[in-house]
């Protein structure tokens, strides 16, 4: 380099300022050219990538839709189903219904897993979970609720009209001295009340009981004894007239003031013990009792059944008794304050002496008089 530039220096002036020119020249050319080369041609294997412009990209969207189609077991579309949106993501939760074609819609649903919640009365709750991509119209598969199956606790327990029925089943057993039948009395102060079949059953049972016939017939004895109602006359003949008319006031008064008129009225014809308190409270409880009843309603009101019944037997009696003996409207009345005196006289008997001597009765509930 340097003999070159000395080479240079010993030439003639002129020479060396035009060869300089020239290198100079040619050197721009090759610079210019070079340019030119790198930025139009590819770039090679191996060597560093040249800068470039940056390019803009366009952002996904990160919001979408849930939707749906509710519907029975049966393929039926379901109304009303509340539908429940949680987003963990968000911990946010929202709620729609679906329309009359089982439809449901979330708009606006942040990207991300989800959990659908689907409740409706009388099915069972069902639980759905996906995920959902940024833009994306997702469409739950068809969801078909199961009729739910709710566990019920059933107490069982007897009807009104069963306890009646086994608590007269426990009176038709009742016998004072273990002979006697004494049907019509309850030692269960709350006892059910008496069906109109019971009612019946219990006056069918009194009228046909063999103690019955052999207590009307001690009566009829006792009658032609004192030839009472002369007008049947003596012998075996005036015996059977006594007889049949002692039984047919029994019948009688059985039937209407025991069954009939009690299904009616829906009063109960029996005496209801009760066994606790004074004396005196017990004595004028009997007392009352021959004129007031339980109704079905197991309220106590005026006895119209016993009090009718006993001036229907009365009325009756005038068709079968001897003409002389018949009772006008004024006897018939007498009879049936004697009839209520005599009730009340069994009322007493029943709270004060009769439980001694029937046995095997329930005990009386104290608490419920």
């Amino acid at each position: 380099m340097r003999g070159w530039q000395r080479g240079l220096r010993s030439e003639n002036p002129q020479y060396s300022t035009e060869a300089v020119r020239r290198i100079l020249w040619v050197w721009l050319i090759c610079v210019m050219s070079s340019i030119a080369v790198v930025g139009q041609s590819p770039e090679e294997p191996g060597q560093p990538p040249t800068a470039s412009a940056p390019q803009t990209t366009i952002p996904e969207p990160n919001s979408g839709s849930i939707s749906g189609t509710v519907v029975d077991q049966s393929g039926a579309v379901i109304a009303n189903v509340r539908v429940t949106l949680v987003e963990p993501s968000l911990a946010s939760k929202r709620e729609a219904l679906s329309d009359g074609d089982g439809r449901f819609l979330f708009a606006d649903v942040i990207s991300g897993p989800f959990q659908l919640t689907l409740t409706a009365s009388g099915f069972a709750t069902i639980e759905q979970s996906g995920m959902l991509r940024g833009g994306e119209d997702y469409v739950a598969p068809q969801i078909a609720l199961v009729v739910a199956h709710a566990e019920v606790d059933v107490e069982v327990s007897e009807s009104s009209a069963q306890v009646a029925e086994d608590e007269v089943k426990v009176e038709e057993k009742q016998r004072v001295l273990g002979v006697i039948p004494n049907f019509y009395v309850s030692y269960v102060p709350n006892a059910a009340p008496l069906t109109a079949k019971l009612k019946f059953q219990l006056a069918w049972k009194s009228i046909i009981n063999p103690y019955t016939f052999g207590i009307t017939g001690a009566i009829a004895g006792i009658e032609q004894a004192d030839n009472q109602f002369s007008g049947y006359g003596q012998g075996a003949q005036g015996y059977a007239k006594r007889y049949g008319a002692a039984y047919a006031d029994l019948v009688t008064g059985s039937l209407i003031g025991g069954a009939i008129l009690p299904s009616l009225l829906k009063q109960d014809p029996r005496y209801f013990y009760k066994g606790t308190g004074s004396r005196k409270s017990r004595l004028l409880y009997a007392i009352a009792t021959s004129v007031v009843c339980k109704g079905d309603n197991r309220r106590w009101q005026p006895d119209y059944s016993g009090i009718l019944g006993g001036l229907a037997a009365g009325g009756i009696s005038n068709f079968y008794y001897p003409a002389q003996n018949r009772s006008g409207v004024t006897l018939t009345f007498e009879n049936a304050l004697i009839g209520i005196a005599g009730g009340a006289a069994g009322n007493i008997l029943q709270e004060f002496v009769v439980r001694r001597f029937t046995p095997h009765l329930p005990v009386p509930d104290s608490g419920k008089p």
